[in-house]
């Protein structure tokens, strides 16, 4: 069963547990208030309904793939992690992408800011 933001519901598959201190919904909600973005905010940003957005980040609704990359764009960060989050990609997928090849690939990133990350990279690495 899907809702009408396409999300899934939790009778879908595996249960959401809405207590889940790593699940998606917490980790999306610690990323949102780290960014200083109200719940409305980001809705709007990732083009998602507020009461949906909400049920996500309570552990209520389980977002789709659609959904997760919306709100990855809207907070800025990668998609892959909320796919790890969400146990769409395995984790062990997920750390096989090198720092390197993150900064490299991170589209909001200008070169100045690559090169600067992975100087920064290099000095702990050496230290």
């Amino acid at each position: 069963m899907t809702d009408a933001d396409g999300g899934a519901t939790p009778a879908d598959g595996d249960p959401v547990d809405p207590t889940d201190p790593f699940g998606v919904g917490a980790f999306i909600r610690r990323q949102r208030e780290q960014a200083e973005m109200s719940v409305r905010r980001l809705a709007e940003l990732a083009d998602v309904s507020n009461p949906y957005l909400s049920q996500i980040e309570r552990g209520l609704r389980k977002p789709s793939a659609e959904i997760l990359q919306q709100v990855a764009q809207a907070l800025k960060i990668s998609v892959e992690t909320l796919y790890v989050k969400a146990g769409i990609l395995p984790d062990d997928e997920h750390r096989t992408a090198s720092v390197r090849e993150a900064i490299d690939a991170d589209p909001y990133l200008t070169d100045d800011q690559k090169r600067a990350l992975l100087n920064v990279y290099d000095s702990f690495l050496a230290g």
